[in-house]
């Protein structure tokens, strides 16, 4: 299969790729990062380690890694109008944490929304674009706040 654009000349900007490192250990991380995502708005219908998972299921020893599904609600419902329903197949807007080192998290997060505008799921260019300024600056903040926790 190939894809109509080379993957490698997409901008992370494209994709709203953000990244933080925090330096505490692994469940610090999981609550700073939700009590932040909190304080910016967002909520979280659902979360998961896909680490422990498999590393019960499939004795894959892997490092803690932690996926926090972000939402804020009046966003995904404008999201779900803006796109014909379609986004609803990238929901929620994940925040992943995974250890990179004992007592080093990396935080990371793509934009949704503007997955969808790439991949040409919007109905409403206009609205989608409103959206992804809205939630772009929600993320924004949470990754500032990442970068300059105080020590």
């Amino acid at each position: 299969m190939s894809l109509p654009f080379d993957p490698a000349t997409v901008d992370p900007e494209d994709f709203g790729e953000q990244q933080a490192t925090l330096e505490m250990d692994h469940e610090e991380a999981i609550q700073y990062v939700r009590a932040v995502c909190e304080e910016a708005g967002f909520g979280f219908p659902a979360e998961f380690s896909p680490s422990k998972m498999l590393n019960e299921k499939v004795d894959a020893d892997r490092e803690p890694y932690y996926v926090l599904g972000a939402c804020n609600p009046k966003m995904a419902d404008r999201a779900l109008d803006a796109t014909g329903g379609k986004i609803g197949a990238l929901f929620p807007c994940n925040m992943v944490i995974w250890q990179a080192e004992p007592g080093v998290q990396r935080v990371y997060h793509v934009s949704i929304m503007k997955i969808a505008r790439l991949l040409g799921m919007s109905t409403d260019d206009e609205e989608l674009d409103d959206i992804i300024d809205e939630t772009g600056k929600m993320v924004e903040t949470v990754f500032e706040q990442l970068e300059n926790k105080p020590a």
